[in-house]
């Protein structure tokens, strides 16, 4: 993905390791919102990822939207630019929850902001003892981020978060069981990528119908959310990897995933 120049994204052994590299703190201007979108589509198509790993280049994980970029620039906007604006950040987000291929955010540092939003975004978090999550835009002049903080955190941790600007920090994410792990910052990635590995050694198929499902019933009742994911079940049957995955069972030997 050569054509990138914020986003980097580098695929082995089924893992695409996506790292945002917009110094000083990977804010999230207007390219850094077309790139990651662009590139976790282009991860959701290639049939050579079976998992990502999104993290940050430097300190920062992302430190949000880019307040430098936007102070002061309110009367050179059009008619218009503020909707595309909204659009194209919302846009990165949801690129990466909708991946067909799971995503782990290893928090190398302070996710803020709309950098919450994007980790909140992903599958599974660890983060690096030097890693927080907080909600800054009540101290900058802005709002958001709240919802996605709930995915994360209870009532009363997100309101303190928004209303007060609360970073939580790495070894109290892994108290409240926010992220999988909190390791020193050089076990991150090693940690990350053991993750990382463990999911794309399974089957892409049975892992894409997975994260579809989970996706899918994240919002439905009990009754209507098993149901879902009853018919995925069905589905995953006709498939050669669920086949094998069974006559691998019986016959006590690790399974051979082709992928279909």
């Amino acid at each position: 993905m050569d054509d990138l120049t914020v986003i980097r994204v580098a695929i082995a052994d089924h893992v695409a390791v996506v790292t945002m590299n917009n110094p000083p703190v990977n804010a999230q201007d207007r390219r850094f919102q077309e790139e990651i979108a662009l590139a976790f589509d282009r991860i959701s198509e290639d049939e050579a990822v079976r998992c990502a790993v999104l993290t940050g280049a430097g300190r920062i994980f992302s430190a949000g939207a880019d307040i430098k970029a936007r102070a002061g620039r309110e009367a050179e906007r059009r008619p218009g630019d503020a909707t595309q604006h909204l659009r194209r950040g919302r846009a990165g987000f949801d690129a990466v929850y909708e991946c067909r291929k799971p995503v782990i955010a290893a928090l190398n540092g302070p996710a803020l902001g709309a950098g919450l939003a994007l980790a909140a975004s992903c599958d599974m978090l660890i983060a690096s003892e030097t890693a927080s999550l907080g909600l800054p835009e009540v101290d900058v002049g802005l709002l958001g981020g709240g919802r996605h903080a709930m995915r994360l955190f209870g009532h009363s941790r997100t309101r303190r978060m928004m209303l007060t600007g609360y970073r939580v920090p790495g070894p109290e994410l892994y108290r409240l069981g926010v992220v999988e792990a909190c390791v020193p910052p050089d076990e991150l990635m090693p940690a990350a990528m053991d993750l990382a590995r463990q999911i794309a050694a399974k089957s892409p198929v049975a892992t894409r119908l997975a994260k579809h499902g989970l996706n899918a019933i994240e919002w439905s009742s009990l009754r209507d959310g098993y149901r879902f994911e009853q018919e995925l079940t069905a589905e995953l049957g006709r498939y050669e990897d669920s086949q094998e995955a069974m006559r691998a069972f019986l016959e006590k030997r690790p399974p051979v995933f082709r992928g279909r």
